[in-house]
């Protein structure tokens, strides 16, 4: 219940549609999404340490009263500098969610004697989150629809998030986790330990390659995935159906239906990642495979885009979040098979850290790029650079690596 609620996010399908809507340039949205992914990074410390004095439990009900001001913000505004506020009320939220229910799960598993469990228990709720997401993306259509406007999804938002924190308020108390309370010394500590992870991490080039092969392409992906709303858009405009109806709301209709098959299809290629990775015999060739296909996917699907071949478009940039989504479980088990365990946590923190960087980088330059050239091309630019660049960071047969 928790996974299907928290993907409730009716304004994920449309989100670029409001800001453009805004009257927001490419490159304005673009700085929006690297200002979250930035803040996202400057607050996991003080909310760590914060998390860790009223337990995991109040910091996710936490998380969801700053996820709910986050979108009153944007339903009640319309400016970019408010915004950024809102941004601010976002990454906070998403802070101290990050890892905090896995957490909780992994304790209730513990509790109960079930650690062989899982795999099955978190693959069960990540399924149930795509599912959600599915759903979302066909209710937003639905609201938009009916609304007229882009604005209401966000208040919409508010209510499967507020029925999430009491849902997490009902959890037993027994997954708190051990409480501390907040010193000074504590930020200190663990804004030490979080440097020190990073010094290891980039100073080692085993483990510079290996975050970069998993980073880089979720980086990427995490700041192009909202690109193909207006891709969908322009799309609805162009076919000749609902023709009595208003164009944004044909879009609606049309975005939410395909939003919804692209979840449905991500939550099948998250569950076919192992057997994927059977079928090409070791995680790095798999990894290298899918990291090469996802970026010749953006590359022509940019390509098809600007000279109006919209199905084809469209269709691998589907593509590119089913590949992602093979490519996250593959990710984690290549290094999870790659590093020692007491390294492990250090190389799973800094693949995140990284993967917001990278998103942070590239949401910019794409919407630098797409103003100039627009969306097909900028993608086609940016697709491109990392084809280039991709023998860099290709990933590695254990022995080579640890040579």
């Amino acid at each position: 219940m928790y996974g299907f609620l928290k993907d409730l996010r009716f304004f994920e399908p449309f989100l670029i549609l409001f800001f453009l809507e805004k009257g927001f340039s490419f490159l304005q949205i673009g700085t929006l999404y690297a200002v979250r992914e930035i803040l996202i990074n400057i607050m996991e410390i003080p909310t760590g340490v914060v998390a860790d004095s009223i337990g995991r439990r109040r910091s996710l009900i936490l998380s969801f009263f700053f996820y709910i001001i986050s979108f009153i913000i944007f339903f009640i505004s319309g400016k970019y500098a408010i915004f950024i506020v809102a941004m601010l009320f976002y990454a906070i939220g998403d802070a101290f969610r990050t890892g905090t229910h896995k957490a909780m799960i992994f304790e209730y598993l513990k509790i109960n004697g079930w650690k062989d469990q899982r795999v099955h228990y978190y693959g069960h709720t990540r399924a149930w989150s795509q599912m959600g997401a599915a759903v979302s993306a066909l209710i937003a259509g639905v609201i938009v629809f009916y609304s007229g406007s882009y604005q209401y999804i966000f208040l919409y938002s508010t209510v499967p998030y507020l029925l999430d924190l009491f849902l997490v308020w009902s959890y037993p108390k027994a997954l708190d986790g051990n409480m501390e309370a907040v010193k000074i010394d504590g930020f200190k500590v663990r804004t030490k330990a979080v440097v020190k992870e990073f010094i290891y991490s980039f100073g080692n080039l085993h483990v510079i390659k290996a975050i970069a092969n998993l980073s880089v392409h979720s980086g990427f992906h995490k700041a192009i995935k909202d690109y193909l709303q207006p891709v969908l858009q322009t799309f609805a405009f162009s076919l000749p159906i609902l023709i009595g109806i208003a164009e944004k709301q044909r879009s609606a209709l049309i975005i939410g239906i395909i939003y919804f098959v692209i979840y449905i299809l991500t939550s099948v290629a998250s569950r076919k990642a192992g057997a994927a990775t059977e079928r090409l015999k070791s995680t790095q060739k798999a990894l290298n495979i899918t990291m090469i296909l996802g970026y010749t996917m953006a590359l022509f699907s940019g390509l098809f885009f600007h000279y109006s071949f919209f199905i084809l478009s469209i269709i691998l940039y589907i593509g590119i979040f089913i590949v992602e989504n093979l490519r996250t479980p593959i990710g984690i088990a290549y290094v999870s098979e790659l590093y020692k365990q007491d390294i492990l946590a250090t190389a799973l923190s800094a693949n995140s850290q990284a993967k917001s960087l990278m998103a942070a980088i590239v949401a910019p330059i794409l919407g630098f790029l797409a103003d100039r050239f627009g969306v097909g091309i900028g993608l086609t630019i940016m697709a491109l650079f990392l084809l280039i660049t991709l023998p860099i960071y290709l990933a590695k047969k254990k022995q080579e690596v640890e040579s």
